[in-house]
């Protein structure tokens, strides 16, 4: 990995800012050598599966790398309040905490015939009954995936979170080019313009949720950003007319989707343009089935540990797509929030696409809720510059001039914010 890193030729550049404090390369070298000795003097054997937390710092990027040298499985611990379900889904060895306590665990199963020979990592699915799936990768071939990268001198924000495929996939990208990571403390839309700014960041992977967010606070026009040259989003659906209304706002930014999941990484796109929301991937890596899309690739994850699934060459990305002409992909949407009104069918999203077009709307999610006449209705909170009756009939008159009649709203809800999740997507769940 420290080939792969290229640790040793940028030993003189700025490798992590964190904290306002900047360490070089070669202060990452050194850190990492200190904590491979450390590991070996407190009983952190190879092929063990190492758990620790998915907190971006100097010192736990120092360590995840440490922990691949010393051929560990790492399992990334997602956050403090549900640290026993997730130790039990990794059948993890040895938790390394925060202040580098190594706590030994009993770990019920052998090690998974998956993780012999592998330097392995193991992520966890958002899933909100029992316990989390671990998807375990190849973190040897998450690297290698990288390993055409030229070096930069660029300035990147880590935003998506160290436990998360983007997240991983933005701090390996960071560090095999050479650039400078910015590691971000606080998400709000202020502080991130105030790291922007103080640090001239130039690339800012993020999520549309809070591209949005970043809108509605107008944060943007109090700070200088004018370093800031590429914007990348993905973990969710970019709604086009929010896309719209980011081109207005930034002009002379360029947009790039990113797109993956936990399963299979984050593959490679070209997107039709800065303003389309449209993209290609490898026709390698998609097939698309009855209008689903489904995956594979370099970077596929090796399974699920302690479960038994059979895991497929082709991953169900659970996405709703229609292609154009010229082979570029549309996400329609997720198939599991497809709304059925009376036995026809409608996807969240649409109705979501069709009332952002309001410019007094400024941010919607669209559900469904119990309808005892259709089975099902569509329901939308709304954010809004209008009062409630006002907003209600603006969006009813717009969605029926637009939409089929069972696609338009049933019940509007005024509301102050949209509720997003930690990781910075809309909160879809079951309402």
């Amino acid at each position: 990995m420290i080939k792969s890193l290229n640790l040793h030729a940028n030993s003189n550049k700025i490798a992590i800012i964190d904290n306002l404090a900047e360490f070089s390369y070669q202060d990452l070298l050194s850190k990492v050598d200190e904590l491979c000795q450390y590991l070996k003097e407190n009983g952190v054997n190879s092929n063990q599966i190492i758990a620790i937390y998915g907190k971006y710092s100097f010192d736990n990027i120092a360590l995840f790398i440490a922990l691949y040298l010393n051929q560990n499985t790492i399992a990334m611990i997602p956050n403090i309040e549900h640290t026993k379900s997730y130790l039990d889904s990794s059948n993890a060895h040895k938790l390394i905490t925060l202040d580098r306590k190594i706590i030994d665990l009993k770990t019920p199963n052998p090690i998974n015939n998956k993780l012999k020979n592998k330097n392995g990592l193991i992520l966890f699915s958002s899933a909100t009954l029992g316990k989390p799936k671990a998807i375990l990768h190849d973190l040897s071939r998450l690297i290698n995936s990288h390993k055409d990268k030229k070096e930069r001198n660029l300035r990147v924000l880590l935003f998506l979170l160290f436990d998360h495929i983007g997240g991983i996939n933005s701090l390996l990208a960071g560090l095999i080019s050479g650039s400078t990571l910015v590691i971000a403390k606080d998400f709000t839309p202020q502080n991130i313009c105030k790291s922007i700014e103080k640090f001239k960041v130039n690339i800012l992977p993020t999520t549309p949720s809070f591209l949005n967010l970043l809108l509605i606070s107008k944060e943007y026009q109090n700070y200088d950003l004018s370093s800031l040259r590429l914007i990348t989003y993905g973990t969710e659906r970019m709604n086009q007319n929010l896309l719209k209304r980011l081109k207005s706002t930034f002009k002379n930014l360029k947009f790039i989707q990113t797109f993956g999941t936990s399963e299979t990484g984050i593959l490679r796109t070209i997107s039709k343009s800065s303003s389309s929301t449209r993209f290609k991937l490898d026709p390698n890596e998609y097939k698309i089935v009855d209008g689903r899309l489904f995956l594979r690739s370099d970077t596929m994850f090796l399974g699920y540990l302690n479960h038994d699934e059979n895991i497929n060459q082709w991953f169900d990305s659970g996405d709703l797509v229609d292609i154009d002409k010229d082979g570029f992909l549309q996400i329609l949407g997720r198939s599991k929030e497809l709304i059925n009104v009376a036995g026809n069918k409608l996807l969240a999203c649409e109705v979501e696409t069709c009332i952002m077009e309001l410019e007094q709307i400024s941010d919607v999610i669209v559900y469904s809720k119990p309808s005892l006449i259709t089975g099902e209705m569509v329901v939308c909170d709304v954010v809004s510059t209008l009062n409630k009756d006002e907003t209600k009939a603006l969006i009813k008159s717009h969605c029926k001039a637009k939409l089929e009649r069972y696609k338009v709203p049933v019940k509007i809800n005024l509301v102050n914010k949209i509720n997003l999740t930690n990781r910075f997507k809309k909160d879809r769940k079951l309402r």
